[in-house]
């Protein structure tokens, strides 16, 4: 199983490290991998949320987000997302931007000797709206998550009265959007601050829309097994299993916005970002979500879901802190991997005190000869 999931994603990395190496030396390949390193480390949360998403889709439509999806993930988000935010912001045409991105300053500098902006700097300027729109996005997942009444908790303490006041109607809507006002008017800068509330709005509203176009062609979760046995999950497929698929693409853009920005801390060269963030870094962390689901580590681990949504919830709150004060990308990626780490604990320890109860309920129940 191990080859037949992670298989591609080796060939593909070796292929892209050639392809690096062909493209800029042993420079290049260095940089190839460290940011296909960095997208792996980073995304493991986003690969356990992935999981929960895909689990509920049919084998085709898994096969679909490993194809299409992939294609979305390396030449959509890694490559034409960072080309079409300059394109915007700059007034370039496409050619225009490309060749920008292809011919830096030298030195690495964020400006030409005529003053004129570097492709590196036309992409951060537009961080401010870029973390608004994936802050939110992000936000209203985990904000959804707390709030819904759950039979399973990790942090019991907090997600029990959360739990409780999650049944105000709609009062995730109303804790993203106080979150954004308060972030625009404290945080962003006087000449952002229409900007970042545009953007922000439409995190929400795209999150809503996706999540109820997908809720519009739910089928039930579970249907009762053969002759009365156990309940089994239910595949989508159709309508039902594209709007997943949508949620899932909308969901991995989020995830990458911190991502794509932060690449630019190691190279701005958008050839090696699309090889190490896309390629390698996207693939692997597709790989991972597939391995998740065929394993069913989610159902053996019951508080990764919760470690991975509490992870979001950070990844939130960095990102719409960002627009204000800058965070190192470490703090990012350590805490969630502190997040998943905990949760991955504590479902160990979990299952180890499950253990000694169904032995003794099998006990019970095997009948005395």
């Amino acid at each position: 199983m191990i080859t037949r999931i992670f298989g591609l994603s080796i060939a593909i990395t070796v292929v892209s490290l050639v392809v690096a190496y062909l493209y800029g030396g042993l420079t290049a390949l260095a940089l190839c991998a460290i940011l296909g390193i960095l997208e792996v480390s980073l995304s493991f949360d986003n690969a356990v949320i992935n999981a929960t998403v895909l689990e509920r889709m049919s084998e085709f439509w898994q096969r679909i987000f490993l194809t299409i999806g992939v294609l979305i993930a390396v030449f959509g988000m890694r490559l034409v997302f960072p080309l079409a935010i300059v394109w915007v912001t700059a007034g370039l045409n496409p050619i225009e931007a490309f060749d920008l991105a292809l011919n830096p300053p030298a030195n690495d500098a964020l400006e030409f000797a005529d003053g004129s902006p570097s492709y590196e700097k036309l992409l951060t300027d537009a961080h401010p709206q870029i973390a608004a729109f994936g802050g939110m996005f992000l936000a209203m997942l985990f904000l959804n998550f707390i709030f819904e009444d759950r039979e399973i908790t990790w942090l019991s303490w907090l997600e029990k009265p959360l739990a409780k006041a999650g049944k105000l109607d709609m009062l995730s809507v109303v804790v993203a959007g106080t979150s954004l006002v308060l972030v625009a008017e404290f945080l962003a800068a006087d000449k952002d601050r229409s900007t970042v509330l545009v953007a922000g709005l439409l995190g929400l509203i795209v999150y809503i829309l996706v999540d109820g176009l997908g809720s519009m062609f739910h089928t039930e979760e579970f249907e009762e097994g053969p002759q009365g046995g156990p309940s089994t999950l239910v595949k989508a497929t159709g309508k039902a299993a594209f709007f997943l698929f949508l949620y899932l693409e909308v969901l991995d853009a989020s995830f990458s916005f911190d991502g794509v920005i932060g690449a630019f801390a190691i190279t701005s060269d958008p050839i090696i970002i699309a090889l190490g963030l896309g390629l390698i870094g996207a693939m692997f962390v597709r790989s991972i979500t597939v391995y998740l689901v065929r394993q069913g580590t989610l159902s053996d681990y019951v508080y990764l879901e919760h470690g991975a949504h509490w992870a979001i919830g950070a990844l939130a709150a960095i990102l719409l802190v960002s627009i204000g004060v800058h965070v190192n990308e470490l703090i990012t990626g350590l805490i969630g991997v502190a997040f998943i780490g905990a949760a991955l604990i504590s479902s160990v320890i979990r299952n180890r005190k499950a253990e000694p109860d169904a032995v003794a309920d099998a006990k019970e129940s095997t009948p005395v000869s």
